[in-house]
């Protein structure tokens, strides 16, 4: 690994390592300075990316932080599912603000579309009566998925076959159709309306969909520098994370392959975002978790609401089991440790080093639900610095208290860190 992330390199990924929201679009926005291609591998608008500079703030949710960047091209892969109104959107939005996008977008021709049976069912499956909600962000992620798997789906591609796409929409439609009435007694959708609407869809994106894939094999025999975004985090994985409660993608490195044609083999460096606490918004386990007053402090100082639903995010101390965890599964090399002006005000800090199960600690992460809901973290407290940070711009010049946090981080993960942010705003960065 290089001395610095501010160095040239071919191929480094940037991924979660903990419940996602770690603060991965500033991180790579950052990174996209020295990038001539930023691509994403996985996931869909459930995802949001927060970019703040010159006053203005931006959320993305299918398009690569990259973007922000005026000389990069940006890649939407294969692995990610696409919702056509939502993505045009966020290209008006960007427009408007002086951003060209199409000219610099590439969407995977294999990459699946989001329609609005997915939603419609979606919403049925989590209010179902008797049913175990997930706690999705209702945006159709899931069915998409599910869609892509049974070899129903819709992909960007089919959009260039006219004949092809209605007569798979007009199959759909009818599946779609019967299951919503017949088994959730919910309206369907109208299949002229669809077809209408992607159509439009397809004359708006037409020049953007190609074959990513051969795209980026071409581009890194260049040697252009590729930047990989992920979405989400680690803990959200399909086969990795507190499942059910996750999201419907690899959100690890093992989505770089699927999701973009890659092999993991030719990553140089992996960058893992963390946060200098812990989130996650939605159900199901989080060890570390705050009680209900702290929790909203922390949650209205770091301004802990989804980028994408605008749901409060529950909070809990920086946890050290699902970091080591983390690091391990991606094999990352170097951390980036976001917000940690958020704890500025905290005169005691507590950090997870380990758990303890029916009175015995455990030597690793346990990949069960039921052993997470009884487990007892254990703590190691340290003193907080209890002083503004985001002005600082040398690490040197952190408070001892802030530097003693930061050292107990790498000691846990047995990682360098190599970025602090400590604001939300692009200049608000520690380079170390």
């Amino acid at each position: 690994m290089t001395a610095s992330l501010k160095d040239s390199i071919s191929l480094q990924v940037v991924l979660g390592t903990q419940w996602g929201d770690e603060g991965k679009g500033k991180v790579v926005d950052l990174l996209g300075e020295n990038a001539d291609i930023v691509a994403r591998y996985q996931g869909g608008p459930n995802a949001g990316h927060t970019v703040e500079f010159d006053g203005e703030c931006f959320i993305l949710h299918h398009i690569p932080s990259g973007i922000l960047r005026d000389h990069t091209k940006c890649i939407i892969g294969n692995g990610v599912v696409i919702n056509p109104d939502s993505i045009m959107e966020e290209i008006a939005f960007l427009e408007n603000k002086g951003i060209s996008v199409l000219d610099r977008l590439f969407i995977s021709m294999n990459a699946h579309l989001i329609l609005p049976y997915h939603h419609l069912i979606e919403k049925a499956f989590e209010g179902r009566e008797g049913g175990l909600a997930i706690g999705t962000t209702g945006r159709g992620i899931g069915p998409a998925y599910a869609d892509k798997i049974n070899r129903v789906g819709i992909r960007m591609g089919d959009l260039l076959d006219s004949n092809g796409l209605t007569e798979k929409i007009s199959q759909n439609v009818h599946m779609k159709n019967r299951i919503l009435e017949k088994v959730f007694n919910a309206a369907g959708v109208d299949v002229t309306e669809l077809l209408e609407g992607l159509h439009n869809f397809r004359e708006n994106v037409r020049g953007c969909i190609t074959d990513t894939t051969w795209m980026l094999h071409q581009e890194l025999q260049k040697e252009k520098r590729v930047l990989v975004e992920g979405a989400q985090g680690t803990l959200l994985d399909i086969d990795f994370g507190t499942y059910p409660y996750v999201t419907s993608s690899n959100t690890t490195i093992g989505g770089l392959s699927t999701g973009l044609g890659i092999s993991v083999r030719k990553v140089d460096r992996v960058i893992g975002v963390i946060k200098a606490y812990t989130t996650r918004v939605g159900n199901g386990p989080l060890p570390t978790e705050l009680e209900e007053d702290f929790g909203e402090k922390i949650r209205k100082i770091g301004g802990e609401y989804g980028a994408t639903t605008g749901r409060p995010r529950r909070c809990g101390w920086f946890d050290g089991m699902v970091a080591r965890f983390a690091t391990q599964i991606n094999d990352v090399d170097v951390l980036a440790v976001t917000k940690l002006d958020v704890l500025e005000t905290i005169e005691q800090i507590q950090v997870c080093t380990g758990y303890r199960y029916q009175g015995k600690e455990l030597d690793h992460y346990p990949m069960s639900n039921r052993i997470l809901d009884e487990i007892e973290p254990v703590y190691e407290v340290l003193p907080g610095w209890q002083a503004p940070i985001t002005e600082i711009r040398k690490y040197s010049d952190l408070p001892e208290e802030a530097r003693n946090y930061l050292s107990k981080i790498e000691e846990i993960t047995g990682l360098p860190i190599g970025i602090v942010s400590v604001g939300p705003n692009r200049e608000e960065t520690i380079w170390k």
